[in-house]
């Protein structure tokens, strides 16, 4: 039986994971995800769940009448009874709450994702006539304090990578794990900085996505699309190193393909790059702190730098807006124009 692809496997763990998260929401809202399927991700559709959860247990806790009952029960008027106030008091509730002992909060992007999953779910029951009030449309969305991309510079990247390959700066008991894993981890560091590949494309990448002859990569973008991303000589040659050392790991069975394998031979987990790419960047900078998607913003930062290309950063990144591109490289835009002060003179100099 042929081995499924990493993304069918995500996707396949992902569904059962929606219906038991679905299982504990009113029962009407198995109309909104069915009606949402063919536009979604399963990810998005397991985010929507998450913050639906969320809505219904504050409404359950806080309003008299609904406390009586069980939320699977709640049924779809009560979509028509709340007011935007309701709403807007919500908000302010995930601010900061405490939950089983746990305390909980949200800043200005979680208030905003919660916000427009609210929206998206408002409006499918009101585009379908449903429901009569709309609500959730009348509220605004929180306003976000612009924050400067954390990335790191040039010099920081070649320091990244002598890390990796030296290990010195590293505790014993890491080095003793190092000398197993450092062509790995340089390999996956070497990637993700000269593609801008996810945290996620990068461990599903199978043996058989690698391409040499034309230094490419087969990737799954987000939503399904399957495009090829182009590495330089650098990163072939790290590939290269460790698909060497690969040929010799016995995987374990249903890992046979994959092209990053754990310390137990299973296909990498998108946590244990998260924890490599910590342990490695904390060498190198406690300022930043520095995760997968950073080491996107600076690969990002480092194409813009070089092509001024902004539609180029976009299409290689996988943005399907440029202006969300534009609006993560605002600030080097803004340094580019000012570069154009230098280049044009309205007079010559005289000589006095």
């Amino acid at each position: 039986m042929k081995e499924k692809a990493y993304h069918e496997k995500v996707n396949n763990r992902n569904e059962v994971h929606l219906r038991e998260l679905c299982a504990k929401l009113p029962v009407f809202c198995k109309q909104f995800f069915i009606g949402i399927e063919s536009t979604t991700s399963s990810r998005t559709r397991i985010a929507y769940a998450y913050d639906l959860g969320v809505f219904f247990e504050y409404i359950h806790e806080t309003n008299p009448i609904y406390q009586k009952m069980e939320i699977t029960h709640f049924p779809l008027q009560i979509l028509d009874e709340l007011k935007p106030m309701d709403i807007e008091e919500y908000l302010m509730y995930l601010k900061y709450y405490v939950k089983d002992g746990m305390e909980h909060s949200n800043d200005e992007q979680s208030l905003k994702r919660k916000l427009s999953s609210l929206k998206s779910f408002y409006n499918y029951y009101y585009r379908n006539e449903l429901i009569t009030q709309n609500p959730a449309s009348i509220v605004k969305m929180p306003k976000l304090h612009e924050k400067n991309i954390v990335r790191l510079d040039v010099d920081e990247v070649a320091i990244l990578l002598d890390e990796v390959e030296s290990g010195e700066k590293l505790t014993k008991r890491q080095q003793a794990y190092h000398e197993k894993t450092k062509v790995r981890d340089l390999a996956i560091l070497t990637l993700m900085l000269g593609t801008g590949i996810r945290v996620s494309e990068c461990v599903g990448l199978d043996m058989d996505d690698v391409d040499f002859k034309n230094n490419g990569i087969k990737i799954h973008r987000k939503g399904g699309k399957e495009v090829i991303v182009y590495f330089g000589e650098e990163v072939c040659e790290a590939l290269l190193n460790y698909m060497e050392e690969r040929e010799n790991l016995t995987p374990v069975e249903g890992h046979a393909n994959a092209l990053f394998l754990s310390m137990q031979n299973k296909r990498i987990s998108v946590r244990s790059v998260e924890n490599l790419v910590k342990k490695y960047s904390k060498l190198v900078t406690n300022l930043k702190n520095i995760t997968p998607h950073k080491l996107r913003s600076t690969y990002g930062t480092n194409l813009y730098r070089e092509t001024g290309d902004i539609y180029l950063v976009a299409d290689v990144l996988g943005h399907k807006d440029v202006n969300t591109t534009k609006k993560h490289y605002a600030a080097l835009e803004d340094e580019r124009r000012r570069t154009a002060a230098k280049y044009v003179r309205l007079r010559e100099k005289r000589e006095d």
